[in-house]
């Protein structure tokens, strides 16, 4: 039995049999002035204006419609996180809601190794569609499947100055091959065999430039060996101190492209083209829209001589670097000795060099840019289910078995159609329970059948995102309409996250004005300090006239947290003319500033 007390502006309490039913009733009783209210706003769009009071939190939650513009409410006590519990809201913590997120999705959980991750099914089955794509897009470019070894020579780093000065605090260490028991420890006690120390260090590969260039000087003789292109998809170690699932971890899994090239102008211009490649893939299938630009020379990848960066921006302003594109000169040519014999004059010469990657962080995009307080929402194209058929039982045996057989012919035409799609006939779970777990889990479209549809010849199609029912006619083209809703779906998350972009892409004159966006209100002021209460002051994405030092770039980074995201590739012409919006000399650039995870 449940027994609700319900306050003109408050829930203030709820007896519940399960977490799961406690988030529905406070979700669905949420009361302002005495008249109860229900979010149904679009995905991606700002947290709900509500207030309840939990029995777990004892505390009632400020309503986000009072805040003033632009700020989340901050500094409230995170719901704990659990498959089944409840998702904490972003209005509540920003933070917190990402990571309940992942919980009740059930995409990843952590490993006995601190900092690292173990993805469940459902996480991996996203990567998987990711990796299938943009390995087929890499394919085009000419780019061949390779694989390089994880443990790479400590010496091989140290060829490369800039490379080495850039990774060697994230590089974890292999110095024995061997263990033995401790001769004076406890029972099963080990430590490293003294007699087992390696002649050389081996690292734990943060990257492969260096490896990738010792086997190039083996492969590329004669200008007939150019171009060499190859890609390899791998997992790296990088040994962050500060981690968190899928945006920063010890471990992360990726693709890693590297190339060889006869000129510099062939070189740089497949970095743009790898550019364009990952561009099209996070506009196309993840819905991400992304500014496209170069780094300063603060940020530049460790070797490079310009990196090119795709930055997204998450639901609360900040930025996250989605894929990069590294024009590497003929720095690992030069360390490498890797060397050509050009067609022209027979002169032996140094090759150039591109990089690329993506990773598993952009899955962490997905999450932060589409999904709302419900759960998690993915776009059609990465989801692993695409469409869930949930069965509405009766208790008729002849009914139920009707029921069924009617769903699987729709799982059988939706999958000729090309549709991933899962019947849930689980019979001890009630439907409303399995509606819960599977918009949770970001399914885009959910199909109800019950004896009543059939009789009636139709299908009711929830959209996870309008969260509204659609009766559809069960005849030779329902399966066209599913995939035209999917299609639909895709387009619209695009659409939402691209105005999100624009929205908050401000374009200031003066320091001092993007300081006065950055400033929290009163009441969020003693909150605002810890990376997780700033997670919940909107930001954005500042473009402002700039005069490239490093001094100052590094004297704001102190000051405010913003760095330089990238110097837009479509604004660089706005620079003339303009000063510094922050020493006030002639402008070199237009660059965008931001906070970044």
């Amino acid at each position: 039995m449940l027994r609700l007390r319900l306050r003109m502006e408050s829930v203030d309490r709820v007896a519940f049999t399960s977490p799961s039913v406690n988030w529905c009733l406070k979700r669905r009783f949420a009361c302002s002035g005495g008249r109860a209210i229900h979010e149904r706003r679009a995905c991606g769009r700002p947290a709900p204006s509500y207030r309840f009071r939990s029995a777990h939190a004892g505390r009632v939650y400020a309503s986000a419609s009072r805040r003033q513009p632009g700020v989340i409410a901050a500094g409230q006590p995170p719901a704990r996180s659990s498959e089944q519990g409840s998702i904490t809201p972003r209005a509540v913590s920003y933070a917190q809601w990402y990571l309940d997120v992942i919980a009740a999705a059930q995409l990843a959980d952590s490993s006995p190794v601190k900092g690292s991750l173990v993805f469940r099914p459902h996480g991996w089955a996203i990567w998987e569609l990711i990796r299938e794509e943009l390995d087929r897009r890499i394919r085009q470019t000419g780019a061949q499947n390779v694989s390089f070894p994880l443990l790479i020579p400590q010496s091989f780093l140290c060829r490369e100055a800039e490379h080495v000065q850039g990774f060697a605090k994230e590089c974890a260490v292999v110095t024995h091959h061997r263990l033995r028991a401790a001769p004076d420890g406890a029972p099963g006690a080990l430590e490293p065999d003294p007699q087992a120390r390696l002649e050389e260090p081996l690292v734990v590969r943060p990257t492969s430039e260096t490896i990738v260039w010792h086997m190039f000087g083996r492969w590329i003789q004669s200008y007939r060996d150019l171009p060499l292109m190859v890609n390899q998809w791998c997992n790296v170690v990088r040994w962050e101190l500060r981690t968190r699932p899928f945006l920063r971890t010890l471990e992360f899994f990726w693709q890693e492209g590297h190339t060889a090239h006869a000129t510099s102008a062939e070189a740089e211009a497949k970095a743009r083209e790898m550019l364009t490649v990952y561009q099209k893939f996070l506009e196309e299938w993840l819905a991400i829209p992304v500014i496209v630009g170069t780094k300063s020379s603060s940020e530049r990848f460790a070797g490079a001589e310009e990196t090119f960066t795709l930055e997204a921006i998450m639901q609360n302003g900040w930025a996250l670097q989605s894929g990069t594109s590294h024009f590497l000169g003929q720095n690992f040519a030069r360390a490498f000795d890797v060397e050509y014999q050009s067609a022209d004059s027979g002169v032996r010469e140094l090759v150039w060099a591109t990089s690329w990657g993506l990773s598993t962080r952009v899955i962490g995009a997905l999450i932060m840019t589409h999904s709302d307080d419900h759960g998690l929402v993915l776009p059609p194209r990465v989801a692993p289910v695409q469409v869930v058929i949930v069965p509405i039982q009766s208790k008729d045996a002849t009914e139920q078995s009707l029921v069924r057989q009617r769903c699987q012919e729709m799982q059988d035409a939706l999958e000729r159609a090309g549709v991933r799609v899962h019947v849930d006939a689980r019979d001890h779970i009630r439907p409303g329970a399995k509606y819960f777990e599977w918009e949770r889990r970001g399914v885009p479209l959910r199909i109800e059948v019950g004896m009543r549809d059939l009789q009636a010849e139709q299908i009711v199609l929830v959209d996870r995102c309008l969260r509204s029912k659609e009766k559809l006619a069960f005849d030779n083209h329902w399966t066209k309409s599913v995939i035209a809703r999917l299609d639909a779906f895709q387009e619209r998350l695009f659409n939402n996250a691209k105005g999100f972009l624009r929205e908050h892409t401000r374009r200031v004159e003066s320091y001092d004005e993007m300081k006065r966006f950055l400033t929290p209100s009163n009441q969020d002021a003693a909150a605002y300090g810890n990376e997780s209460n700033d997670e919940q002051h909107i930001t954005g994405f500042f473009l402002v006239p700039w005069h490239d030092d490093a001094t100052n770039e590094a004297i704001i980074k102190q000051d405010c947290k913003m760095t330089i995201r990238c110097y837009p590739l479509d604004s660089q012409d706005e620079a003339r003319g303009k000063k510094c919006f922050y020493s006030g000399r002639p402008a070199t650039h237009m660059a965008i500033f931001a906070r970044s995870y």
